[in-house]
């Protein structure tokens, strides 16, 4: 992988881990336009490190919160609610392994197959989260454990390529009547334990199966380190307009390239891979 293709890469990576939009989504995306091999291992491997890159502003940014949870684990509120969070996601992800153990979990949504459809059903979680924004009981100001588990089932969801993690959180916040800056950020915060879990997964993987010698890693850093740096614009950015700006916006661009992205697989373009099932994991 060269240099240019790494900084392209680690700016999508960063951007659109929180715009609702997902970066894992685009990230495929782009490799399919690119020409680039989609489901190898090394390739995933390089998702997880850049999901790294943005896992350091989340820890910046909100770093009052975390140094409360470090000093108070037991009386810290957030930490359970973080806990509460991750345990459906986890749970998604084991179940996955267990029933698809032949495709290796969700990696059946590797090649990009479900891509198109993946796009438009964020499209759907954002126009309901604007709808359920206008409700009036979509005003509380603090995350309860219902909404810290419903949350963490739309983000067991959002491990699908293209639908996004941060939007289907945010959705999953509002539904359960907490406004959307207070999902919003409870949301970036629950990226970090789900970026520490798949870099220990897929990293324990990456070394038992020796492909983590494919890894360029110079390109990679700088990678990583584009997606740090985009990171931090994108999470200020979305705390600073989640309260004002419609998720509709984001929805009819994600309607816009899904429905562009079944258009090329209906047609039969070669570069997109064909929308059946059964040829995921072969392709």
């Amino acid at each position: 992988m060269s240099i240019p293709s790494a900084i392209f890469l680690g700016l999508l990576q960063g951007l659109c881990e929180f715009l609702p939009v997902s970066s894992s989504g685009h990230l495929l995306l782009a490799r399919i336009l690119l020409g680039i091999q989609t489901d190898s291992p090394a390739l995933k491997m390089l998702d997880i490190l850049l999901h790294v890159g943005t896992l350091i502003p989340v820890i910046v940014i909100f770093w009052p919160d975390w140094l409360d949870m470090i000093r108070h684990p037991v009386k810290n509120n957030t930490f359970r609610l973080l806990l509460v969070a991750s345990l459906p996601t986890l749970v998604v992800y084991i179940l996955a392994k267990v029933l698809f153990p032949e495709v290796g979990g969700f990696s059946v949504f590797d090649n990009g197959w479900f891509l198109g459809v993946s796009f438009l059903i964020t499209a759907v979680f954002l126009l309901i989260c604007d709808r359920m924004a206008q409700s009036p009981r979509c005003h509380q100001n603090t995350i309860s454990y219902f909404t810290a588990f419903l949350m963490g089932c739309f983000q067991g969801i959002g491990m699908i390529p293209g639908i996004s993690r941060s939007g289907s959180t945010i959705t999953g916040g509002v539904c359960a009547g907490t406004n959307k800056s207070v999902a919003a950020k409870f949301s970036f915060m629950m990226s970090a334990p789900a970026i520490l879990g798949s870099m220990l997964m897929e990293g324990k993987d990456a070394i038992e199966e020796g492909y983590i010698n494919e890894i360029e890693w110079l390109p990679t850093l700088i990678g990583v380190f584009v997606a740090c740096a985009a990171g931090f614009f994108a999470i200020r950015f979305m705390l600073k307009i989640i309260s004002k700006m419609p998720m509709s916006v984001f929805a009819l661009y994600l309607a816009v390239i899904g429905v562009l992205y079944l258009l090329m697989q209906f047609i039969g373009n070669p570069a997109f891979p064909t929308f059946a099932v059964i040829s995921a994991p072969l392709a």
